[in-house]
């Protein structure tokens, strides 16, 4: 069983923000040489979180719209430490890894499905560990 892993450093410029790391996530599945077997995306952060769901300006803001109604950014025991309890538990909620399978060297996602990297306490970098297990 072969494996490939590479760490990708993405910056943000927002508070709350929705990055496409898709291109990026694939380039790394084709350097990896491995053409079957399953590529996991995953964040080493607790105020940032992974979805697989469609690049769409409508929706990106939909998403971040609900975030902000779900996790309110006062009222929280943790505000007491570092005022960002709303981003780790939104990250709690949503997740921090997302696994795809790969065929034929690539991804295989629905025809709309992106990888989109949530910040939720930026602006910051952010690094996206990739592994590809074939």
């Amino acid at each position: 069983m072969a494996s490939y892993i590479e760490t990708l450093r993405v910056r943000s410029k927002e508070r709350i923000q929705v990055i496409d790391i898709t291109e990026d996530v694939e380039a790394i599945v084709r350097r990896s040489g491995i053409s079957e077997g399953i590529c996991l995306v995953h964040l080493p952060h607790a105020t940032a979180a992974l979805v697989a769901n469609e690049n769409e300006r409508g929706l990106i803001n939909d998403i971040i719209r609900k975030i902000r109604e779900e996790f309110v950014r006062e009222g929280w025991e943790h505000d007491r430490i570092d005022d960002n309890a709303y981003a780790h538990l939104a990250s709690s909620f949503i997740g921090p890894s997302r696994a795809f399978p790969v065929s034929s060297g690539r991804i295989l996602r629905g025809t709309w499905q992106s990888i989109l990297l949530i910040e939720l306490d930026g602006p910051r970098e952010r690094n996206v560990v990739v592994t590809v297990v074939g």
